[in-house]
């Protein structure tokens, strides 16, 4: 029997969790160096799937099939496709930087111990409180649950890891919130635990509905096995009720587009990403965020490709308001992660826009344009979370001049903005050219109200920079330091990524191009035919 691969990728950070936590109250630095080390291990085995994998072969590869439970026909089945290998990437590449730069966000403060229920001091409490050791678990666990989501090809099992991966969430929000609150202490852990519930609240009911959608596939199809599934549909043998695939599709859309945040859905974001550290926001929008993109692409698409093409007209129109209206408020937001997540609002609008206008340049875009919204998204609000730790705050207003104190990180902020706004030669430039060239070639109209997401998408990047790195230096930043070796270290490499992928993004595109392929195969969609003829 080979060896199962994807099975490692997963079961390698989930024990990685369990060691982190298992570490001495007392020895807070060897429980980050282990979490760094399984991240960059992880990394490196995900790297193996990618050589392993072959863009030209078969549609799902380094398949594992076991028997799970069988009485209900739940088998341990993965399989991976160019765009799972793509997001794996992404995932196994962020987690290492996330560990990186939250180094120091979960570290007792001296001036405020951990205390009893009578309030008091706890006696040794060095012997008994971990909280350093609970964050990097928690986020090598999420890491495990994400790759997992992106392999597993039986749809209840994948429902598991897509429901489990709210627990360690939630935890992060709740219980390792951002310290550069306004209102004190007692007022920031009122708002961290109130963003964590709303987002357990809403991805629970989202989660809710689509277990009965599960269930009903179930009835409907006699397997989970989404191979299966998805060949009985294309040779005829299975067939749905259009009510029936309606309603099923209706299921599992609104439980993704919750996680996607797709508006109206969309609410539990701003307040999540606003309270957890900043390298829990990047954990949220740029890694289990993605799940719910790509759950869309292969789930809705190739379970319900009729209702699908059904709720298309519906869909464009929710991904336009979410494109316009994510972008319109980041340009009024007075806190600067605030304003990333309605910019990530934004951003996720192009993402489901490319996978619905129904073209194969659309989906190719959407597919790069969640790889290169991760990069682009973890630059600039690590960038703006070490920004943040040096003053204290999250308030724009606050913020004046730091390009002439600290040049390295205005340097970083800027490339990581500019990348946000899609600038040419940048890695995201290349993925929403190619959402819009997918949407313009089907729905013109479309394509026109999209392109003004893009006008918007300047004004409130360049006008936070402006605000924030030029003019004269306000009083309390004439000290403030600039980048630090360790945090160069998180940074420098996603620059060179965004550079490398806006100037050459072809092993992106020769990845995840075939298994476009197959998806527009699923719904049985071909490209528009060019309307004005090529001169002879």
């Amino acid at each position: 029997m080979s060896f199962p691969l994807l099975t490692a990728t997963a079961v390698l950070p989930a024990l990685g969790a369990v060691a982190t936590a298992a570490v001495p109250a007392a020895r807070r630095t060897a429980a980050k160096w282990l979490a760094l080390l399984v991240s960059l291990a992880t990394l490196v085995l995900a790297a193996v799937v990618a050589v392993r994998f072959e863009p030209g072969g078969a549609r799902y590869q380094l398949t594992e099939t076991y028997e799970w439970i069988p009485a209900f026909g739940v088998r341990w089945e993965l399989g991976v496709d160019g765009i799972g290998v793509a997001l794996l990437l992404l995932t196994a590449l962020l987690i290492p930087f996330i560990v990186l730069a939250g180094w120091h966000d979960a570290d007792p403060s001296p001036s405020s111990p951990p205390r009893s229920s009578g309030g008091h001091p706890k006696e040794n409490a060095n012997n008994r409180w971990r909280p350093t050791q609970g964050f990097f678990a928690l986020i090598l666990m999420v890491e495990a649950m994400v790759i997992l989501s992106f392999e597993a090809t039986d749809v209840f099992l994948f429902y598991i890891f897509f429901e489990a991966m709210l627990i360690p969430m939630y935890f992060l929000i709740g219980g390792f919130g951002d310290r550069a609150h306004q209102g004190g202490e007692e007022a920031a852990a009122t708002q961290r635990s109130y963003a964590a519930v709303k987002f357990l609240l809403y991805n629970l009911a989202g989660g809710l509905i689509m277990l009965a959608a599960v269930i009903g596939l179930y009835v409907a199809a006699g397997s989970f096995s989404l191979p299966d599934i998805v060949a009985a549909r294309a040779s005829g043998e299975l067939e749905m009720g259009t009510n029936t695939e309606r309603l099923l599709f209706l299921g599992f859309f609104l439980a993704f587009a919750v996680k996607a945040p797709l508006w109206p859905l969309h609410t539990w974001l701003p307040n999540a990403m606003g309270e957890a550290t900043a390298p829990v926001a990047v954990l949220i929008t740029a890694v289990v965020d993605k799940v719910g993109t790509f759950a869309m692409l292969r789930f809705c698409l190739g379970l319900f490709p009729e209702a699908s093409k059904w709720a298309t007209p519906v869909v464009l129109v929710l991904a336009l308001v979410s494109i316009v209206y994510g972008a319109l408020l980041a340009v009024g937001q007075r806190d600067i992660k605030r304003l990333v997540a309605y910019a990530s609002i934004s951003h996720f609008g192009f993402i489901i826009l490319g996978i619905f206008v129904m073209t194969s340049q659309g989906q190719s875009g959407a597919t790069l344009y969640m790889v290169n919204h991760g990069i682009s998204t973890a630059a600039l609000m690590l960038v703006a979370g070490f920004l943040i730790s040096r003053r204290g705050s999250r308030l724009i207003a606050d913020y004046g001049g730091v390009q002439k104190v600290a040049p390295v990180l205005a340097g970083t902020f800027l490339v990581g903005g500019l990348a946000t706004l899609s600038l040419p030669g940048l890695a995201p430039f290349v993925s929403e050219f190619l959402v819009l060239v997918g949407a313009f070639a089907r729905y013109p109209v479309v394509g026109v109200v999209a392109t003004f997401g893009i006008v918007l998408a300047a004004l409130y990047t360049l006008v936070l920079y402006q605000r924030t790195m030029t003019g004269p230096v306000k009083p309390e930043l004439v000290k403030l330091p600039d980048l630090r070796v360790r945090e160069l270290a998180v940074v420098a490499p996603l620059i060179a990524l965004l550079i490398f992928l806006g100037v050459y993004p072809k092993p992106l595109t020769d990845l995840v191009n075939p298994a476009v392929r197959h998806t527009m195969s699923d719904v049985q969609e071909h490209d528009p035919e060019p309307e004005v003829e090529a001169a002879k």
